[in-house]
């Protein structure tokens, strides 16, 4: 309501219930009517007690302690509300509460009259103001008491839904068309564990327990951080169940839908059960023994019309064999909320006894949508004859084929229902086709009268799961005055419509006596099933029934897709398979892409279609709702007046009564090959709800391939969307959802649909490109479809920017854009010839995030794989080049697939690449080796000594137990034997490197080595420019710790880089080397790093029992998703870099991201001088940074502080002392509640054997210009120096009270007094032991 909607308004009103106030507005009834008008006085209240009957304990419908306003009020009452459009009057002195448009309550019953009170005048536009200050309603209440029958019943009588929490819901009212969710986010929402054992339910998530067989993120965030509820493993011996149990809920409409996510590896657990428990009988919804995909699982089952009480159980039941690790998630239920009454109904409705309005289809349906079943009385269906074969088939016929039969007791067949329709119980019965293949089941109506001029009109309610080729089929056949005429097809329905009994309708008008004839064929495994078939008044039955004629020939058996069914097979084929000349073609064999047929009649109706012809393509109604795809001509068409002439595929009202989106889908297609592309016409009108999407359906999992972007506003466009290569056979499938009772002619339609390129065989000039840019397409790089991650081509947009040009393309792949829960994305190019014996292919990869996973990059040939490169963790927020040489053998023809791997370890970051080139000959020497993935080119020299290994079996003679650059036993690197039995003392094994390329600056190359216990030797390091010279000698220390070594590399020619291990003839000796990297720059000193070529010696390596969080380097020019400091402090601009981590990925439970320092030696006293920037909104909101000293006598805080808003560079010192070799470790965690904030680090210098100096205080001492605005008043100035000097003095005498000896020196901007930014001191004594 706006506030200028009256212009004048008296000053008396009363609009709604107004908390503790002596004014009280009264609510309206409970059953608020559409159109009406209520007029009620002005009421006195006090403490805003309303509904209350005088003399009675019982709780009434109404407000406590402020209003309860239903969202049905608000036009939100569940999905079958109306849209938010309703208004509130206010004239005179009564209150005028206009409902049109309203379908419930504002809160129920009428509050005590008593004597109205005027409203003063002066308060009235403030009020008005208020009232329209919100969407809707301005007022959000506390509290609301329902009586017990409005309690958990899929509808939001109040207006902070608080009469559905702890039903299975948990939030503010869902808005129109949304479920009720329960995402277990906050609380388990009332679902509880009931189980017997210790095998139960409990509410969990990803990071409590990062090992195991468990989900690794939760399906609602797709993180670590979200929660779900589990059973975890368990090791009995003996079966044992666990049952997590709903909340009573009560009186589920016949729509209602329950749709769950789970995650249950195969192999886990014996069998998934869901159940309905209402009055004595529990029905079992879904029941599944395996087995299951990886990853989150979607499960939908309807529950049908439930009266009454009910609860639902999802059970996993576990055996010895089994672990039983099992998770849920989002429960969401869709369409469960009966109607709301109202005052009066639309025109043609009917109007319930209980007041609902239904539609007058909805009437003698065989289902309750009224809620109090009077749209299926007898005063209203006396007359329509209905037939629900609990005692027999009543008027109609049937063939041998048919049976009746019920769920109780019926065949152990997972297609068979679960449930009759009349009943929704195990007990009632049903029809069901028991017919072979090929030889439908026939029932028949009797013979009819000519209906003339009104509909006879069939309601029936039919079955198809279990397969795809199961169907359905109503034909009309005319009773004609001579002979019956040929049936004339009038529906068909065909394939997987899921476990739910789906309604339909035909209308007839017919100028002859007729029959209705229903046949039913199965398929391999299926089952189609009818219940409930409802003749209306106007079918009236001739008075002396004829004999019946022997059905004349006629198309009973539907073709087998994807033929028309005027297809005939010659009898040498076998059923199912197509005759073409001397061919048979297999199924598998048909809309392969593949033409078998000289006519390509195998490839006819594959989904390419203009949808001229009848046979639409092959494309397949399955809807179930309200909705359905038909082929329409133009001039039918509403809202699509641009089209052609012809016909096309649209969305048109239909009779089922479940989802609201309607489907179409093709025949099985494929295999296809990577150029395969789709190209449509479309149109969507629609606001503001509809969509319009193509997805492909691979064996039950489903993936978005493509979505209109908007509403098309009623014109046609043109787009294509690339299926690329899939390995299995698929279905394409539209889905539309429009309302089309909304404004404007909302409607959607599809046409020329048109598959390309789609052969495994076909190549294009594109294929051949493997060298890339990416700025006009992905050449011939294509996603693969394994699961729901995927690369995505994009363009530079904010923090996400190209390498070519930095406004370019790019391919990315974000796992949370959209939402994916898939472990690995692939990258693939078309297979290729080799061009040269050796190739280089060299490219630009971006890693970046705390918590990022690995890119990895490998070469398919003859069915093996070979991997070539990879990178783990965040590699800064910057673009690096890389390269790999592939090696083919020569004159070989053999193709090969280049393969970019995304694995994802964790929730939050990026990876992207970007400009791919492919050259021949063989690349230079990598600019840094992991040994993960080859041995990087290296050779060993004299009798080969040198070799790469792991120690994942743990049954190496000799070696670390763990590589340097994952620290686990998969980890590889090199190795030598130096013990006498492999190298005499004194003699050396070398290891050389490929050539490296000239270097333009000097250049730092560092490399992690380890030594076995006992004297290993020495390691020689040398450079091969035009000569040998050595630059490095190392006594290799023993022990368990990897060491870092650097030398200084200086070369204006092609290099090498030569490892010498010289032997000193001890038994079990080796050499390690691990993790080679050569940087911009000189080496820095031990412990130091001005983070300006990356982050040194520190390593960031996330450690699993932190929550796998890494620190991450980057820069303020560089645009980032994360928070980070404008300027760094070495250089105090945007071009420096600094060492930061994110504390906002952090969520509960003491997670950290460690920055560990290399090994350093014993000391007595030394200094560590770090600057430090923090940046936290609120203090409350505080991350904290610790500085740990990590040795083998365990680990020691030496240093903390917590964060605030200081958007400065702050210095500290710390004193460190250790009596062993030790670690310095720099801990960034949270100090209160998960808030975004960066933490960054510059400038650390470790002074070795030096005591710590305190600076003095000076203006030359600034690391980053503060930004103050010039025209700040003297006044705010001095009353902003007030404040800080109480709160520094305040913190400086707490500081005093504990650590005397603290000091810390903090950067400040030229002009301004040193006190303003007075830092805590920091520096401590090495005898202290606990955080401070």
């Amino acid at each position: 309501m706006a506030a200028s909607a009256h212009p004048t308004l008296p000053s008396r009103i009363l609009v709604g219930c107004l908390g503790p106030s002596p004014f009280q507005w009264e609510p309206p009834l409970h059953q608020a009517g559409q159109g009406r008008v209520e007029e009620r006085d002005l009421v006195s209240e006090g403490a805003g007690q309303v509904g209350a009957d005088p003399g009675s304990e019982a709780p009434s419908w109404g407000c406590f302690h402020g209003p309860c306003l239903a969202p049905s009020a608000l036009g939100g009452a569940g999905p079958r509300g109306p849209p938010l459009n309703s208004r509130v009057s206010v004239w005179g002195q009564r209150r005028l509460i206009s409902t049109q448009n309203f379908p419930g309550t504002l809160c129920g019953r009428t509050a005590p009259s008593g004597p109205t009170m005027p409203l003063p005048s002066h308060l009235l536009p403030a009020l008005v103001l208020f009232l329209a200050g919100s969407s809707g309603w301005a007022w959000v209440p506390n509290h609301c008491r329902s009586p017990g029958q409005a309690v958990c019943n899929f509808l939001c009588d109040c207006r902070d839904c608080s009469d559905e929490a702890q039903c299975g819901y948990h939030g503010a009212w869902p808005t129109l068309g949304t479920p009720f969710t329960c995402d277990f986010e906050q609380d388990p929402c009332g679902w509880r564990d009931i189980s017997t054992s210790g095998y139960s339910w409990l509410r969990d998530r990803a990071g409590a327990a990062l090992e195991g067989p468990g989900p690794h993120s939760d399906h609602t965030l797709g993180t670590d951080l979200g929660w779900y509820m589990a059973v975890g493993t368990h090791r009995g011996k003996e079966a044992s169940t666990a049952a997590l149990r709903s909340p009573t809920l009560r009186e589920a409409a016949s729509s209602c839908k329950l749709r769950l996510w789970y995650h249950a590896a195969s192999g886990d657990v014996a069998e998934l059960r869901l159940e309905l428990t209402h009055g004595a009988e529990t029905l079992t919804l879904w029941q599944s023994t395996g087995p299951w995909g990886p990853g989150w699982q979607e499960l939908a089952v309807t529950t049908g019309r439930i009266r009454g009480d009910f609860r639902v159980t999802f059970s996993a039941t576990r055996n010895a064999t089994h672990r039983g690790a099992v998770a849920l998630d989002d429960l969401e239920f869709w369409d469960c909320g009966l109607p709301t009454p109202q005052a009066s109904c639309p025109l043609g409705h009917h109007h319930c006894q209980n007041k609902v309005c239904v539609e007058p289809q909805q009437l003698c349906d065989a289902e309750d949508n009224c809620g109090d079943q009077s749209d299926e009385n007898p005063l209203t269906c006396g007359r329509h004859i209905a037939t629900d074969f609990e005692t027999g088939l009543g008027p109609w016929n049937r063939s041998e084929g048919w049976s009746q039969n019920h769920s109780a007791g019926g065949p152990e067949r997972p297609s068979w229902p679960r449930r009759d329709h009349s009943r929704n119980s195990a007990q009632g019965s049903f029809l069901v086709s028991v017919a072979e293949p090929g030889t439908p089941a026939i029932l028949s109506s009797p013979e009819f009268q000519a209906s003339g001029t009104s509909n006879c009109s069939l309601v029936f309610y039919h079955y198809l799961h279990g397969s795809e080729a199961g169907c359905l089929q109503l034909f009309l056949q005319t009773l004609g005055p001579s002979a019956p005429q040929a049936p004339v097809l009038l529906r068909r329905r065909r394939g997987e419509l899921g476990t739910a009994w789906v309604r339909d309708r035909v209308d007839i008008q017919s100028a002859h006596p007729f029959q209705i004839l229903l046949t039913g064929q199965t398929g391999p495994g299926g089952v189609v099933g009818l219940d409930d078939l409802i003749l209306s008044d106007h079918c009236r039955p001739v008075s002396e029934v004829s004999t019946l004629q022997p059905l004349p020939p006629g198309p009973w058996a539907p073709a087998p897709q994807p033929l028309p069914p005027s297809s005939q097979l010659q009898d040498s084929c076998e059923r199912g398979h197509l005759a073409c000349g001397d061919l048979c073609v297999p199924p598998e064999q048909l809309c392969d892409f593949e033409e078998q047929c000289a006519a390509g009649k195998d490839e006819q109706a594959c989904g390419t279609t203009d949808f001229e012809s009848p046979e639409a393509g092959g494309w397949e109604d399955a809807s179930v709702g309200r909705l359905q795809w038909r082929r329409l001509s133009a001039q039918e068409g509403q809202g699509s007046s641009a089209a052609a002439a012809g016909h096309f595929l649209s969305l048109q009202r239909a009779w089922g009564q479940l989802s609201a989106e309607a489907r179409v889908l093709t025949p099985l297609l494929g295999p296809s090959g990577p150029s395969c592309e789709l190209h449509l016409a479309y149109y969507l009108q629609s606001q503001p709800r509809g969509f319009l999407a193509l997805v492909v359906v691979d064996n039950g999992n489903r993936e978005l391939a493509w979505q209109a972007l908007s509403s098309s506003a009623g014109s046609w466009k043109v787009d294509k969307v690339l299926l690329g290569a899939r390995r299995r056979r698929f279905r394409l499938e539209f889905v539309g959802l429009v309302d089309l009772d909304g404004p404007d002619q909302q409607g959607a339609g599809v046409d020329n649909v048109t598959l390309r390129d789609c052969s495994p065989t076909v190549t294009t000039e594109r294929d051949r490109e493997v060298s890339c840019n990416f700025e006009r397409d992905t050449c011939s790089w294509y996603p693969g479809h394994l699961s729901d991650t995927h690369w995505r081509w994009v363009e530079s947009r904010g923090p996400d920017h190209d390498h070519t040009t930095g406004q370019g393309h790019f391919v990315l792949l974000d796992p949370t854009d959209p939402l994916a829960w898939g472990h690995s994305a692939h990258l693939l190019s078309r297979p290729q010839v080799p061009a040269a014996p050796t190739e280089c292919l060299s490219f630009w990869y971006h890693l970046h995030g705390p918590q990022i996973g690995t890119l990895r990059l490998a070469m398919r040939r003859e069915g093996e794989e070979i991997h070539l490169w990879s990178r783990s963790g965040t590699q800064g927020n910057r673009w690096h080049e890389a390269w790999a040489t592939l090696s083919h053998q020569p004159g070989s023809r053999a193709q090969y697939q280049l393969l970019f791997e995304g694995l994802r370890d964790g929730y939050h970051g990026t990876m992207a690449l970007d400009d791919v080139a492919v050259r021949p000959g063989p690349c230079w020497a990598p600019n840094d080796c992991s040994f993960e993935d080859s041995d990087c080119g290296f050779s060993p020299g004299g009798q080969g000594l040198w070799r790469r290994q792991a120690n994942a079996s743990g049954h190496a003679a000799w070696g670390p137990p763990t590589d340097h650059t994952t620290e686990t036993a998969q980890g590889h690197y090199m190795l030598v034997d130096t013990s006498p039995d492999a190298l005499p003392r004194g003699q050396t094994a070398s290891l050389t490197s490929k050539e490296h390329r000239p270097l333009a600056q000097p250049a730092c190359l560092t490399f992690w080595y380890h030594g076995s216990l006992h004297s290993p030797g020495t390691l020689r390091v040398y450079l091969e420019e035009s000569g040998r010279h050595q630059v490095l000698s190392l006594s290799a220390h023993g022990g368990l710790a990897w060491r870092l070594g650097s030398v200084d590399v200086q070369a204006k020619q092609a290099w090498r880089v030569v490892f010498e291990a010289v032997a000193a003839d001890v038994a079990h000796s080796y050499v390690a080397l691990d993790d080679l990297l050569l940087q911009d720059g000189p080496c820095p000193q031990p412990g130091s790093c001005d983070f300006e070529s990356g982050l040194c010696g520190w390593s960031h390596l996330a450690w699993p029992g932190l929550g796998r969080y890494s620190w991450d380097w980057g820069g303020g020019a560089t645009p980032s998703r994360y928070p980070q400091p404008r300027v760094d402090h070495t250089l105090g601009t945007e071009a420096g870099h600094f060492a930061f981590f994110e504390t906002g990925v952090l969520g509960p439970g003491g997670r950290a991201a460690w920055l560990r320092s290399e090994l350093l030696p014993a000391t007595p006293a030394s200094c560590l001088r770090f600057w430090y920037h923090m940046d936290f909104p609120e203090h409350f909101y505080k991350g904290e940074l610790k500085v740990l000293l990590h040795s083998a006598q365990g680990q020691l805080a030496v240093w903390g502080t917590g964060g605030h808003r200081r958007h400065q560079w702050l210095e500290a010192q710390v004193e460190v002392a250790s009596t062993k070799e030790f670690q310095i470790v720099f801990e960034a965690t949270l100090g209160g509640q998960p808030a975004l904030g960066p933490i960054a680090l510059d400038d650390v210098e470790y002074l070795a054997g030096q005591h710590c100096q305190q600076p003095a205080p000076s203006l030359g001492d600034t690391a980053a210009p503060v930004s103050v605005p010039a025209a700040v008043g003297s006044m705010l100035l001095l009353l902003i120096l007030l404040v800080l000097l109480g709160l520094g003095g305040r913190r400086w005498l707490q500081k005093r009270g504990s650590c005397p000896f603290q000091s810390n020196t903090e950067a400040t901007a030229p002009s301004f007094d040193n006190i303003l930014f007075n830092a805590d001191g920091v520096t401590l004594p090495a005898s202290v032991t606990s955080d401070p």
